[in-house]
């Protein structure tokens, strides 16, 4: 069967007859990408309720990484809620919650002794990171990098630098943060100009009163950012000498999503404390944070938690994706669609002067849309193409500070012959809709 596979526009007839519905039952600060209503899904492609086969492109924003209906995943949660939905960890235990911290504990970087807390949504492990920093340090401030994604509470907002629509309206934020430039090898400086800025600014707050850097080892809602070689190891020395944790948000680049298993062994740099969330429960709402044994022993007993801290159900998920993980096979075939996806796109940035960038790691790779010369972000330009993809089957996603970039987050076990497809369909829309509008700009 060739896909996409469109049997109506998009959205289609039922799609926009649920959608109303929608309307008229959900608040409408809840966004939506695409107005269609999925039925089923494959390791490559979203059927909507239509019947209508989208290629996905978009892992429900990196969460769906072995595919939106691995079996694996479908035959330990079956399994699981057969036998028990939930019980509290911190009430009565259960033996999911265990190993998944294992796995963690053994597998993310660093060969020191490690413990592993497990919660809900990656606010939570954000904010939780936060609180352990600040009991093993006996500090208050965090700091955070320009660009910066963390989550949507009042606290991970205020370490979020992206103001509509995730801070229009919401304010105040809570205090004790301070932003940090960035690396950004497109926009930004030299590395080592960026980091002597950083040292200035730690410097002029007071080192001693940081309990902690968060920083993501490539950007997720910033625009899939990699920072300038030497960034992240600089940003480790920094907080080494002045006593502050480094905090490393994997939440969206972590689990294989980069090429290895975690995207800051790119950089050889290893957190005291690793965010993960999304992909690690394989579609169920589970994050942790993994850490130092010292620093996660800070907090006192009773201090870490959450009803739904680690559920059983997820926990399961999240082992069959340890299991998807641990294929040999599986971080190669990430290699293969990062050069899949520089192949297709990459011509792009010489044939198309608005097409400032390709870049990223593994399958998270991202194009930016920027004004030649002066670099001013188009995010139209963006827009225009992620609906003309949408139009033609594809599922894609704009992301960055300005909207100008389109990311790209296929699922990791994604068919490779689809991914083509869908690439294809993706360079036809950035060739199709920038003719279209420097022709308009040229009448105009």
């Amino acid at each position: 069967m060739t896909v996409p596979r469109l049997v109506t526009e998009i959205p289609g007839p039922r799609s926009r007859r649920l959608h109303d519905e929608r309307t008229s039952a959900v608040p409408g600060g809840f966004g939506v990408t695409l107005p269609v209503f999925v039925a089923r899904a494959t390791a490559s492609t979203l059927e909507d309720v239509d019947g209508n086969e989208l290629i996905d492109l978009a892992s429900g924003i990196a969460v769906t990484s072995v595919g939106a209906a691995n079996p694996r995943v479908a035959e330990r949660v079956s399994a699981q809620v057969s036998r028990v939905t939930h019980t509290c960890f911190m009430v009565t235990e259960y033996e999911g919650y265990v190993r998944v911290a294992q796995w963690l504990n053994a597998n993310t970087p660093g060969t020191h002794d490690k413990r592993t807390g497990l919660f809900t949504t990656g606010a939570e492990a954000v904010e939780n990171a936060v609180k352990i920093a600040r009991a093993h340090t006996g500090r208050a401030g965090v700091l955070v990098v320009d660009e910066a994604y963390h989550g949507r509470s009042l606290l991970t907002l205020g370490m979020t630098a992206k103001e509509h629509p995730y801070k229009t309206s919401f304010g105040p934020f809570p205090g004790d943060i301070v932003r940090l430039p960035n690396a950004n090898p497109l926009r930004g400086r030299p590395v080592d100009e960026v980091l002597a800025e950083i040292e200035r600014i730690v410097g002029e707050h007071g080192a001693e009163s940081f309990a902690a850097l968060v920083v993501e080892p490539i950007q997720g809602e910033g625009g899939f950012v990699v920072p300038s070689p030497g960034f992240l190891p600089g940003l480790r020395e920094i907080t080494e000498r002045h006593g502050i944790l480094l905090v490393i948000d994997e939440i969206q680049s972590g689990l294989g999503r980069t090429g290895r298993l975690f995207a800051s062994e790119h950089e050889g740099v290893v957190a005291d404390l690793l965010l993960t969330a999304k992909a690690l429960g394989g579609g169920l709402p589970l994050s942790a944070v993994t850490g130092r044994t010292e620093i996660m022993d800070a907090v006192h007993p009773g201090g870490l938690g959450g009803t739904y801290a680690g559920n059983p159900v997820a926990c399961e998920a999240a082992l069959a994706v340890f299991e998807v993980l641990d294929d040999p096979d599986l971080l190669p075939r990430v290699g293969r669609i990062e050069r899949a996806v520089r192949g297709h796109l990459e011509p792009l940035v010489d044939e198309v002067p608005s097409v400032a960038e390709v870049r990223g790691r593994g399958a998270m790779m991202a194009i930016e849309f920027a004004d030649p010369g002066t670099l001013a972000p188009r995010a139209d330009l963006a827009q225009r193409v992620s609906a003309a993809c949408h139009a033609a089957g594809v599922l894609t996603l704009t992301c960055g500070t300005h909207g100008n970039v389109i990311r790209l987050l296929p699922p990791l076990v994604i068919d490779e012959a689809i991914l083509d497809t869908g690439l294809r369909l993706l360079v036809d829309a950035v060739r199709t809709v920038t003719a279209t509008l420097t022709q308009r700009e040229d009448a105009a």
